[in-house]
Order: C-alpha cells, then structure tokens, then sequence
C-alpha cells in the first residue's frame, strides 16, 4: 500500500474533493449464492464506481455504483416516472468488502446489509489494471478507518489497515477439556450420548447440566460451537455476537417440549422454545438458521445461528424439523412412515429448483409479473384512502367478511347482521353503494353470516347462520333479503362451502360443493326435502376436522384439516385420489387455480405453495386430483414466509388471512394475496415457480386488514376490507418491505431478561 501513499495523500487532503477514486467501468451483480437459478443477476450492465465523502458528515464515505448510459440512452429518462440511476453504501466494516477476480477480471465483493444475510453485491471492474484495483481498494480500507475511530487517515500506516481486510470467519477451536459426541441424523426422543472426558486432564470439565442449573431436566439433542447474530433495526443488519455453544434441548419432565439454547462463558445468552411461531428460515449456503422471537411485550427480535460445517447444519436441520414436527403432531416422530418423514422433511429443507416445466422468460421480472400497460405504469400511487374512502355507515361492528363478485363490479363486505355493498369506480377506487340491513332467517330470526358466498350470477348469496349449522341460506341481492333456508341434513353440518367449480357463480349452477367435520357433499337446493345429494357423499369414520374446500375449474377438488393434511379429489363421493400428510400446523384456508396445477394453503404464519404435477412414474405428466402420487416422489410443499427481519420490523405476530390466486377466466393465475394485520402482501407466483420464496411486496394500513382479494378478471386490483373501511389497491402499489414501509423503528431497552426465556 506504500506505493500508493503520496497518491493517496492529494485527494485524502484535499477536503473539497467530494472523489477520492473513480473506476469507470464494470458490471454491477446482486449475487444470491443460495438460489442456484438466479445465482447472479446482473443489476447494472455498465456502470462506475466511486469513493466520495459522505456530504456534510466527517470521517463518513460512500461506495457509489452508477450506471452509465450509452449516447441517446439518457433522453429516453425523461418519459418514466423514476430511474435507479445509483446505488449508494455507507462505507464500513460492515461490508466484508474484499477483492477477487471473475473470469480473469478485477471485483470487488461487498454484504447487501438491506438483504438476506447470504446476499452480496459484486463489481466486476473491466479492463482495470492492477495497481488501480489496489489503489481503490486501499481507499476503502482508509474510509473504514475514518468511520470507526473517528479520525483522519492521512498518517495511518498500512499495518493499521490490515484489520478492515476481511477474512473468511475461520471454525472455532475444539474446547480441549471436553469433547461432544456428535450425533448423525437421528430421532429427537432417546438418550443424550456421553460426554467424553480426556483421561489426561487432571480436572474433568463439568457437564452442561452442572454448569447450568435450569438444564437439569434436559436432554441434549445437539450441542456444538456455532456464531450467533442478532438483527439490530436501527442499523439495519444481522450484528455478530459472538461464538456461542448452541444447543438443542428436549425437556424430560414435559411432554414434546423443546428448546434452542446458545451460551457463552459469561453465562446463558438466549432460550427459546421451538414452535411454529419462530418463523424460521434455513440457509444451506450458509449453514444458518434464523429465527424470530416475540418477548414478553410482544415485540418481535430475530436471530441467526450460523454453524462451522454442511455437517452440523444438516443435523441441525433435520433436529429442528423433528421437534417442531413433535411439537405440532404431540406424538414421536417415529409414529411418522418413512414416505411422511420425507414429505415433512422437504418442507423444511427447500432446495433451489423450479417447479416442473416452468419457462425461463428473460424479459424484466417486473413487467413480466405486474403485467402493467403504460398509462398503469404513469398512474401514481393514489388509492381511496383519504376523507371521502368508503365507510359502511353501521357503528358498532367491525368489517369481518369480504366477497368480490364478477357482476356489477360489485363487493360485500359483512359487518354484524348487516351486509355493505361497494361499487367499483372507474377511476380504480371503491364507493360506498348501499347497505343490505338487519339479515335475518325467513322467520324473521336475525343472525350475522359467518361465511358468505356468491352463488347464481351474482343473483343470490349463500349464508351460513352459526347458529343453524345443518342449514344454509338463500339470500336475493336484488331485494337484500334471505328468501330461502336450504336444510341440508339433520344430522350433518356444513362448516364450509364452494362453488360447483371455479366460475360456477358466472353460470346458472345451481349446485354447490359442502364439507363438514368430517365429510364431502354435493348439495342442490332443487331436490325437495334435505338438500343434501345422498349419491355424492363421501363420509370418514375419523374426525378429520376439515377446514377448507376449494374447486378446479373442472370441478375437481381439494379439502384442507386443522390437522394440516391436504386431500385431492376427482369428484365427489369417491376416495381421494391424493393425500398430502400435514406438516403439523392447521391449515386455515386453501385455494386452487383453475387447472388444478397448483395449490395455495394458508397456516397462521406460512403459506405452503404445492405443485400438483406428477414428475415421475406411471402417470408422468398428471395431476395429483386425477392420479395418486408415487410413495417415492409425493410433491415438495414450498413454505411461503417473510422474513425473520422483515417480522422484527412488523413488530406483531404472524396471523395470515387465507390466500387467494388471483382468478381471471381464460387466463393463467399470476400472483397470490393475503395478509397479516395492518398488511397486505402479494407474492407474484412467476417467482415462486422460479425458486424465488422470499420476493413479496407489501403494503401497510392504519387499519387492520380483515380479508383481501384480487377484482375478478383482474390481476391487478386488490380489493381490501378493513376493520372500518373498505379501499382498493392496484398491486403495483405494494412494494419490496423496507425497514420504514414496514414499521418505524421504536427506541428498544432489552435487558438480558428481555431476550432470555429460560423455562422456569
């Protein structure tokens, strides 16, 4: 670096230089090393990169990439709402900055501290010599000098530079006093192995149990060194804490009770217990497992555990699945068939794949999934939110219910006993149309709907009166009153309802789909007597506790449990061609889209996304409605969840509203919709087929969101019933989640207390 010294020391004097060093030509790379598909996407295909001072802050730099316009190119500026000229990095040791090459070229390689903690940027440097690349390099090593010890870097020798050149973080050392028996991929439900003590140590090294009090009643599942992290909002980032003995623990006086642990000299660092609360997230490109974990004032923090090897993290892995698995089922994990276990396993263990016959478009992702014309593209972000948004007039009552009709351009939105009706504008925002008031039976019995349903072109809508579960009833729109009481059975409720097929309520069908506890029918309001169809009935001896039922287009259906597990059916009254095991969590809601390819079910914190496509055997090229999967090659369910730090900002509780694909007749489905709170969130599914989990857009109310759902025909209107109000949202609206579209940041005071929740 002395070479460069006298350089150096011209611009680093000079405090009127805003440039230190320029490089004027490379490519700019936002590098994922765990999704093999899109393991490099090229963000900029010309640009330069910069070292200036950070405007008005001394001792502050930026690392500035921006792109570099060919001739002709710049005017073309003018005629779109925004540009993403240049990227901008607080210059700090944060970075991991480091040099490299990329085929025979220069890089530079830094973190992307605004993403997942495996995700770098990298700028390939074309045509750049040596000693620039060393002199741009040392300029960063001086900007991370200035940051952290708040003084100049004029003098500074190149020995005190040494400490920002980043290294790979190297394996803990082996504690040479004890030594742990390492476990292979086994069951969470036996005995600990022993703690081998060198022989030659004149003191034996105390056991976990001595060392630590509340371990008494624990069994060690897993215990090895690995490095902990914690995300810190206020800078945005996972903050290393330190090497810590991580541990998984099953506690031995509690039924299918388990804890993650990690400790360090000075005592126990953090204690969770494992649940589908977590939120969790594995890395297999870093060996992590990151988490979340809401305190005691419900305040969300999350955490990353990375571990030294593929080994430790494999078993980690497969423990952590096993407890949460036992946790959910209350039951020991060998109770689970071999061809289950996979499944579950799959689950939590997502590979880098796309889904079967998924085409590669090499168009921009963007244009690609919001699909958006250019007058959509001009429109600004302007919904109906402000004094004049729709408010149904009835005090009292929240919003607890939202259809979308087809006709009309109409929505109903259940509020009590009463039903608001909202019309569709023109200018893409929602008003308040009329109320159909005091809904009652046709004995003047009043009830507030649990569920409604469209039914008849929008003529009539189906009710189910909690306090009649053996009955449904006939409401006429047009006259906003119940008209008719279809008795079902005596003896057989109807917990849920759908259509005869997807876009039964465009046509006259006038049968539809019911499900009970534990039984599939048909029901038809023409037959005289109980409504129900007795030769299109399917009844298990079992109580299934059904929670869904959704219809293909073709009619073809696919019914949800509390206990998880998905059953495929060609039609009604014959045994599922398809069932799915459950991964444990009740699932809350399910859909479809129209051609039975793919399933969307919803659980309290995740979405699991299912191909139904049969990929290998005998019936190669089907569909899991039609043909049973082979035991050997059952679907992989993907989970669909946000992420860790994106939950710590959210700052409540994971409670998804059941997902919807949007449904437009005629053409494919491209996004899905739900929500958690104030939020409203869309995954667009061209990226989920494409392996890419984790890109949503979301979009923050006041307001808790009650129900959302996609304008029929369109894949760009989202209709969004609020607790007390009722707006439209265009989906090109909703955005990537940042840390301020999220949640402000609030000033936070954890004591050890705070993060520590030991089991007694």
């Amino acid at each position: 670096m002395n070479i460069f010294r006298s350089l150096i020391g011209k611009v680093w004097q000079d405090p009127n230089a805003a440039e230190v060093v320029k490089i004027s030509s490379g490519q700019l790379y936002l590098v994922r090393p765990g999704n093999i598909r899109t393991s490099r996407e090229c963000i900029y295909n010309e640009c330069m990169a910069t070292v200036r001072r950070f405007p008005s802050v001394e001792h502050n730099f930026q690392l500035v990439i921006t792109k570099v316009y060919e001739d002709g190119d710049q005017d073309l500026l003018e005629d779109e709402d925004e540009t993403d000229e240049e990227k901008v990095f607080l210059i700090s040791e944060e970075l991991e900055f480091r040099s490299g090459e990329t085929e025979g070229e220069p890089n530079f390689v830094w973190r992307d501290l605004h993403g997942d903690v495996d995700e770098f940027f990298e700028f390939v440097a074309t045509g750049t010599n040596a000693p620039t690349r060393a002199f741009f390099e040392t300029c960063m090593y001086r900007a991370m000098y200035e940051r952290k010890y708040k003084k100049s870097a004029d003098n500074v020798q190149d020995a005190a530079l040494e400490e920002f050149v980043w290294h790979p973080p190297a394996a803990p050392k082996a504690n040479p006093r004890r030594k742990v028996a390492k476990k292979a991929a086994i069951s969470v439900t036996h005995e600990p192995e022993p703690i081998d003590v060198d022989a030659e140590d004149e003191t034996p090294a105390k056991s976990p149990q001595a060392e630590n009090p509340y371990m008494a009643n624990m069994n060690i599942l897993f215990e090895d060194e690995a490095e902990l992290y914690e995300w810190v909002p206020d800078s945005n980032e996972y903050k290393n804490s330190g090497i810590v003995t991580a541990r998984f623990l099953q506690q031995t006086d509690a039924d299918f009770v388990f804890w993650i642990t990690a400790s360090n000299p000075t005592g126990l660092v953090l204690s969770h217990r494992i649940s589908s609360d977590m939120n969790q997230r594995f890395s297999n490109k870093m060996y992590s497992l990151t988490w979340n974990y809401i305190g005691n004032d419900g305040s969300q923090h999350s955490w990353l555990l990375r571990f030294n090897n593929e080994e430790d993290y494999r078993k980690v892995t497969d423990i952590y699945t096993q407890c949460l698995w036992q946790t959910l089922h209350q039951v020991p994990w060998s109770k689970a068939k071999p061809d289950e276990q996979s499944y579950v396993r799959s689950a939590y263990e997502p590979e880098d794949v796309e889904m079967r016959d998924v085409e590669d478009d090499e168009e921009d992702e963007e244009e690609v999934a919001l699909d958006l014309d250019p007058e959509e593209e001009a429109s600004d972000d302007s919904e109906a939110e402000d004094e004049d948004a729709p408010r149904d007039p009835h005090s009292g009552e929240v919003n607890s219910q939202l259809t979308v009709g087809y006709k009309g351009d109409r929505s109903y939105v259940v509020r009590g006993n009463n039903i608001g009706v909202f019309n569709h504008s023109n200018d893409h925002s929602v008003k308040y149309y009329a109320t159909i008031g005091n809904i009652s039976t046709p004995q003047g019995k009043g009830f507030k709907p649990k569920n409604v349903m469209l039914h008849d072109q929008d003529s009539k809508m189906i009710l189910q009166n909690p306090n009649d579960p053996n009955s449904l009833y006939s409401m006429d729109i047009e006259r906003g009153k119940v008209v008719e009481e279809w008795k079902v059975h005596d003896d057989i409720t109807v917990d849920h309802i759908a259509p005869d097929n997807k876009f039964a309520p465009t046509t006259r069908e006038q049968t539809l789909v019911g499900v009970s506890h534990n039984a599939l029918f048909r029901i038809d309001p023409r037959v005289s007597g109980n409504k129900m169809v007795d030769s299109q009935y399917k009844q298990y001896a079992s109580k299934n506790k059904f929670s869904g039922v959704t219809t293909t287009a073709s009619g073809k259906l696919a019914i949800a449990s509390e206990k998880g597990d998905i059953r495929l059916f060609d039609s009604i009254g014959k045994n599922a061609k398809t069932a799915l095991p459950p991964l444990g969590d009740p699932i809350i809601g399910i859909d479809v889209t129209a051609n039975g390819r793919y399933l969307v079910a919803t659980t309290q914190t995740y979405l699991m996304f299912i191909d139904t496509l049969i990929g290998e055997g005998r019936y190669q090229g089907q569909l899991g409605f039609d043909r049973s999967f082979p035991a050997t090659a059952k679907p992989k369910p993907i989970r669909l969840n946000l992420l860790p730090q994106h939950v710590a900002y959210m700052g409540n509780k994971i409670s998804f509203t059941p997902a919807r694909f949007n449904q437009v007749e005629g053409k494919d489905e491209n996004a899905i919709v739900t929500s958690s709170g104030p939020f409203v969130i869309a995954w667009d599914l061209a990226k989920v087929k494409k392996g890419k989990y984790d890109q949503y857009e979301i979009k923050k109310y006041e307001d808790h969101v009650v129900q959302d759902n996609f304008k029929f025909g369109d894949d760009k209107e989202i209709i969004v019933a609020l607790s007390n109000n009722v707006l439209a949202v265009n989906k090109k609206n909703l955005k990537r989640p940042t840390r301020h579209s999220l949640a402000p940041v609030r000033e936070e005071h954890r004591g050890h207390s705070s993060i520590v929740n030991a089991p007694y």
